[in-house]
């Protein structure tokens, strides 16, 4: 499986294409996995994420705060704060407020723009996240708010989190980081993910996609990617979105499951789960590339 590179303009993350405007958006399109060895297993199914521009949400006044996403309640399709980070409550300052004091943690506090979150909703209650992505830009004034860092939050099945951070990233600029958290049972915890993003206007609305490939000593493995085309949150996307993919996120675990049975019955080596990193946190190699 291979992402091409984006063929149309790579547009700043601090607006959406289409219309310029700063809204919740929901992205449909497809997520790929290929296993190249030591048995090729590849799948791909449609789906849709959502892209969350969590400052302006944060704004009762906001165009942004006044969609009919459900936020921190109950409902068909919701978003959560405590779902991400550190588990943040909102009268704490929620997802935002977290991941702020992480990037000042780490030694970035310019990163005081719009931040952009790429994540999958609740669904009828239920989610299940392998990954989301913070897309994190500088103040307007600085660069045009440009992209600062980025942080992927990676879930596994066992409850744990890991976060690689991602300093000074580009669109469509490969960054790599060693791979330090247990996901899959059929994977050391050894080798690097080379990730790549990229954000392009496209008559039919913006495009993003997400490719993170993992590598070992011996080469390439993995070659996974998510994509989408982004349509600002509104009741007729809602449902949309319901009507096609009712149990989207029961279908993520489902999928999980499903794939390691394929690849047992393949008899790739099972790796039983070490114990969790010291750290929860990789910072990505340097120089990028």
């Amino acid at each position: 499986m291979t992402v091409a590179a984006a063929s149309h303009p790579v547009v700043s993350g601090a607006t959406t294409a289409a219309s310029g405007a700063v809204l919740p958006m929901l992205g449909f399109g497809e997520v790929r996995h290929t296993r190249l060895r030591p048995a090729r297993n590849a799948f791909a199914y449609r789906g849709y994420f959502l892209m969350l521009p969590l400052r302006a949400m944060q704004d009762p006044a906001h165009a942004a705060a006044q969609t009919c996403l459900a936020r921190n309640r109950n409902a068909a399709l919701s978003f959560f704060d405590t779902d991400h980070g550190d588990g943040r409550a909102p009268a704490e300052g929620g997802a935002l407020a977290w991941l702020d004091a992480f990037l000042r943690e780490q030694g970035i506090d310019d990163a005081t723009g719009e931040v952009w979150l790429h994540c999958y909703p609740r669904v009828f209650g239920y989610t299940f996240k392998p990954v989301s992505f913070w897309f994190c830009h500088g103040a307007p004034d600085a660069a045009g708010g440009a992209l600062r860092a980025i942080v992927a939050e990676v879930n596994n099945t066992f409850g744990e989190r890991h976060f690689y951070l991602l300093d000074q990233p580009q669109w469509g600029l490969e960054l790599q980081a060693a791979k330090q958290f247990h996901v899959s049972p059929f994977l050391h915890v050894e080798g690097r993910y080379r990730f790549r993003f990229m954000r392009s206007a496209r008559p039919t609305g913006e495009r993003y996609v997400a490719r993170i490939d993992y590598d070992d000593a011996q080469g390439a493995v993995l070659q996974t990617s998510v994509n989408g085309t982004l349509e600002p949150v509104a009741p007729v996307t809602v449902r949309k979105a319901l009507w096609r993919y009712p149990a989207m996120t029961l279908g993520v675990i489902g999928r999980i499951h499903l794939q390691a049975a394929r690849l047992w019955l393949k008899r790739v080596r099972y790796v039983p789960k070490p114990a969790a990193p010291d750290t929860t946190i990789t910072r990505q190699t340097r120089p990028p590339v």
